[in-house]
């Protein structure tokens, strides 16, 4: 909305005056994402009490697993119960807000990004809904839930490869393959669509399970965005793209990187009141969002293929799950104390706080080991 504001400014200035070079830097987009991560904390700080007491006063309590369900793990967690979820809607909102503030809204990745976010959040709000409802952990059916990313993820995937128009369909079509320049096959036809719903419906079901301690995915999901942003904005850069890293090239990407940054200032800002004690819990409501957020903009930037390296943290917390249900089926023994993984490091005797600040170190080792494959060509 500001770069459309300025558009229309720039055309009644005297290009000599000073008010005219003022404005000009909102044209770049380094100066828009900076503003953009910046409203978005501000927005998230400014309206997290309001949003909080709110959530409250609906007597939206988050409900704890009974003893009889998780023993150990209900003693430790057992002083969360009541505290208010659905606390996503907070920098959901901000970053929507954000966006719009100070991107170029006629980009399709934008909109496509946002959809599918906002999509996803919904999915997660009733979710949580119908779990505060109901006075237990048990929200909408796995299958149900399934079933709803799969529409989401397939619509956005379909809607990227032909219909965002004729170039756009060709480049997302395209795989690349992390290290090296050249796409591995030039058009993958309706195999890229199937694609981009794996990673999609994988990413949010990730995030998801990864939402288990204060602040854990919150602060994760913060480097992801981080690392994918600066891929999003080189990818948008026509000398580094093509002439220096090599990589794919869309001229729709730095409004990616924008949209970056305005996630990566409102988790700031949720953070705030996210971080252990928690205030607020983000939910399915925040969660599934996240995780939808982080896969679209690793596709749009041709990166789906390093987005498990660089979420490295929601990989591992996805496949400790895996692990362990495909454990005590087949062998009747579990390989962890209690999944996701961060359950079974409390279990072991590490402290929350210490779970939650291992847990992002490890996040930032994955995010700048993706980071590496930015110049491995």
């Amino acid at each position: 909305m500001i770069y459309f504001l300025y558009q229309q400014l720039v055309e009644f200035l005297d290009p000599e005056s000073g008010i005219s070079s003022f404005v000009n830097v909102f044209r770049y987009v380094t100066f828009r994402a900076g503003a953009a991560c910046v409203t978005g904390f501000l927005l998230s700080v400014i309206f997290g009490g309001r949003v909080i007491r709110a959530l409250i006063s609906l007597k939206v309590g988050q409900p704890i697993r009974s003893a009889e369900e998780v023993h150990q793990l209900n003693e430790l967690h057992g002083g969360k119960a009541g505290t208010p979820t659905m606390g996503g809607i907070l920098f959901l909102g901000a970053t929507v807000a954000s966006v719009i503030l100070w991107t170029r809204l006629n980009e399709p990745f934008v909109w496509v990004i946002l959809g599918v976010t906002v999509s996803l959040g919904g999915l997660g709000a009733y979710d949580d809904f119908l779990k505060v409802s109901r006075k237990n952990a048990v929200g909408l059916s796995a299958r149900g839930k399934l079933l709803a990313q799969v529409l989401v993820a397939g619509a956005a995937g379909v809607y990227l490869c032909y219909f965002a128009g004729e170039s756009t369909g060709v480049y997302m079509r395209q795989l690349f393959f992390p290290g090296i320049k050249s796409p591995i096959v030039l058009d993958m036809g309706w195999l890229m669509p199937v694609l981009f719903v794996l990673v999609i419906v994988g990413s949010s079901n990730a995030v998801n399970l990864t939402d288990g301690l204060d602040g854990l995915a919150t602060g994760c999901s913060i480097t992801t965005a981080a690392a994918l942003g600066v891929y999003a904005y080189v990818t948008g850069h026509v000398f580094f793209a093509k002439e220096y890293l090599f990589l794919p090239y869309h001229p729709g990407c730095p409004e990616v990187f924008i949209l970056c940054m305005a996630f990566i200032g409102s988790a700031l800002g949720f953070l705030w009141f996210n971080c252990h004690p928690a205030q607020v819990f983000m939910g399915d409501t925040g969660s599934l969002a996240i995780g939808g957020l982080l896969a679209t903009s690793a596709i749009c930037c041709k990166q789906e293929l390093l987005l498990p390296l660089i979420a490295g943290v929601f990989v591992m917390e996805a496949c400790s799950v895996i692990l362990q249900v495909a454990s005590f089926k087949t062998t009747g023994k579990r390989i962890f104390k209690m999944s996701p993984i961060h359950h079974h490091f409390e279990l072991g005797g590490w402290k929350e706080t210490q779970v939650i600040s291992r847990f992002w170190i490890l996040s930032l080792i994955f995010a700048l080991a993706g980071l590496v494959f930015l110049k491995v060509r």
